[in-house]
């Protein structure tokens, strides 16, 4: 598992050098908005002691636990320190180190099966008031992040450890973790944890401290905003630009060679586009879609594709009734003709022509979920082993478009009313595509409407705003919508705990308001070695149980056999519709030194410097 990140990782950084949730670009799901940097005419001077970026707009949250964006995921690794950290060794491939801890050890086997660490924090680490760390802000932080209360987005990443259910059921107040003393964390998991080091490293892994969150405000402005990175807070004028400094009380600071950065906060391609180029901004994470193949001739050492763990894809709220009036079915009949439907609409969709006339930038049509580049037990892609070793859950080369037409129409046959003579359905139901302001995104969805317009299904197009988009996605509040999830970690789980009943990313709705009593899904895990076995379950019956299978697992060939099942069951729903796999696309001004970014979306500015 390992050496395959490391040769993913090492093939992304490869790129980068020539050159995970959800972001609001449509090269990778990270968003930004707002109308900040306005766009100005005449060549930008070059503070060298300043780096200007734009990676997104307004961030919804900076709370650690409560972020679920990629872009938010990279302001908090400038402003938090972690147990660990990835850092770029000298040949450009990334390792996990520690970083508030003096080591990453190994875990003690106990007799029951758990699993026990023991962390101990470094000498110097401060908050950036000039308070000390210790090891109660970070089990007072990662307790937080796991409470029913918070009901954090990411709550569900803390299930590995023991004593999870119980705080997330609010029928206790702590996990198993303690802090010995000021400086000793000790934390038990339920078993082990292949990618334990990596969720040390991920945001929501990062400490925070009582009395500064006791503030429910605390993360929108900088004069309370308390944490222990290499970077403070020194500004944050909204929908604008957010302005990080280095930060003295940093325990590394010696290390971080950028002395300020600016986060300028526009989801407007063309806006970020101008700045880059008449040199305002030395680096940009979205380019317009309809310029790409001019940059790439004009900027061959600056236009940068690197790799990048993740889908892009459209998901459908699993509650939205697109029966005909008058259908007569109910229950489980009802649900699997919606999953009929569902999946038959999927067939429509050339996803060679939007990756190759709109993203333009490398990606791969998908035909599964769970993204390429994640490992299978035996080493191999996890996506080439779904659906039964088939590659996927449709065709998607070229030449079966035709076939992939002729057999949605004849499924949409069966429930809907089709006029021969003009070839289009007249009683689909009318829908809305959601998606958040991107030219790209907006591209993608004219084309989805007009592959639907043609036979007949119409669907409107509506545009939201970054962090409105995300809040409306998450409440169910929407018919179908755009989506896009980067990898956590290098592992295939992390696409699918996602869709759990609990889970704050289920944005699909599964197991929720009406589809909680659904009782119209099958499992059987006995070729496995387990006793479950439910027909005409519900989600949490079904699909909720084989990943709480997956996580208590410990032999690696039955734990990746369980992931396989979850993911059949996840795309036989139909709410599911994988667009393509990312890459991820940005722009870096030759004169950056230093810079890095990873395949889980993340970009590294701390150690840059202006030549």
């Amino acid at each position: 598992m390992k050496k395959f990140l490391a040769i993913v990782l090492a093939a992304a950084m490869t790129m980068s050098m020539v050159a995970c949730g959800d972001s609001a670009k449509t090269g990778s799901d990270n968003s930004a908005t707002g109308d900040a940097g306005a766009a100005t005419t005449d060549t930008a001077s070059v503070d060298a002691n300043v780096l200007n970026v734009s990676i997104a707009s307004e961030p919804a949250s900076l709370d650690p636990a409560l972020n679920s964006a990629v872009d938010g995921a990279t302001m908090l690794v400038h402003l938090f320190s972690g147990l660990a950290k990835w850092e770029q060794k000298s040949d450009g491939t990334l390792e996990l180190v520690a970083d508030a801890a003096t080591e990453l050890p190994e875990g003690v086997v106990n007799e029951d099966g758990t699993v026990t660490y023991t962390y101990t924090l470094r000498d110097g680490m401060k908050w950036s008031d000039g308070q000390p760390v210790t090891a109660n802000d970070f089990v007072f932080a990662w307790n937080r992040a796991a409470s029913a209360d918070l009901a954090a987005d990411y709550g569900y990443m803390f299930e590995v450890v023991d004593g999870y259910d119980e705080v997330a059921a609010g029928e206790a107040d702590s996990m198993n973790i303690e802090a010995t003393d000021d400086k000793t964390i000790v934390v038990t998991l339920k078993n082990s944890v292949a990618y334990w080091n990596e969720l040390l490293a991920f945001p929501t892994y990062f400490p925070v401290r009582e009395d500064v969150v006791a503030n429910e405000s605390w993360a929108t402005d900088p004069s309370t905003y308390v944490n222990n990175g290499p970077y403070t807070m020194t500004s944050w004028s909204h929908n604008s630009v957010i302005t990080l400094t280095k930060n003295d009380n940093f325990v590394d600071a010696g290390t971080i060679t950028m002395p300020e950065i600016n986060f300028y906060l526009s989801d407007d391609a063309n806006n970020m586009l101008t700045n880059f180029e008449n040199g305002s901004w030395q680096m940009i994470d979205d380019v317009p879609t309809n310029e790409i193949a001019a940059l790439k001739e004009s900027y061959p050492t600056e236009f940068v594709v690197a790799g990048q763990l993740g889908t892009y894809y459209v998901c459908w709220n699993v509650n939205e009734d697109i029966l005909p009036a008058g259908s007569g079915l109910s229950g489980k009949e009802a649900e699997d003709a919606r999953a009929e439907i569902r999946n038959a609409v999927s067939l429509l969709f050339d996803r060679n022509y939007i990756v190759e006339e709109i993203g333009q930038a490398g990606q791969v049509p998908a035909a599964s979920f769970v993204a390429m580049g994640l490992t299978d037990g035996d080493g191999s892609q996890f996506y080439e082993n779904a659906n039964g070793g088939k590659g996927g859950y449709y065709a998607v080369d070229k030449d079966s478009l035709q076939s992939n037409f002729d057999s949605a129409v004849e499924t949409l046959k069966k429930y809907y009313t089709y006029d021969e003579a003009s070839g289009k359905f007249t009683d689909f139901p009318s829908m809305t595509y959601l998606y958040n302001t991107s030219e790209g995104h907006k591209a993608i969805g004219e084309y989805l409407q007009s592959a639907l317009a043609a036979i007949g299904i119409n669907m409107q197009l509506e545009n939201q705003e970054w962090n409105t988009f995300l809040e409306t996605r998450k409440a169910g509040d929407y018919s179908i919508a755009r989506n896009g999830w980067l990898a956590d970690y290098n592992d295939p789980i992390c696409f699918l705990d996602m869709w759990t009943t609990a889970s704050g990313n289920n944005d699909v709705q599964f197991g929720k308001g009406a589809h909680e009593g659904v009782a119209a899904y099958s499992v059987d895990l006995t070729d496995l070695g387990y006793e479950t076995k439910v027909e005409n379950g519900t989600w949490a019956e079904t699909y909720d149980v084989v990943i709480a299978d997956i996580k208590s697992c410990t032999d690696n060939d039955t734990r990746y056999a369980l992931m396989h099942k979850a993911e059949d069951l996840l795309m036989s729903t139909g709410c599911i519709c994988p667009l393509y796999f990312y890459t991820d696309i940005y722009m870096i001004d030759d004169s950056v030194q230093g810079f890095f970014s990873n395949p889980l979306g993340y970009k590294y500015f701390m150690y840059t410097t202006i030549q």
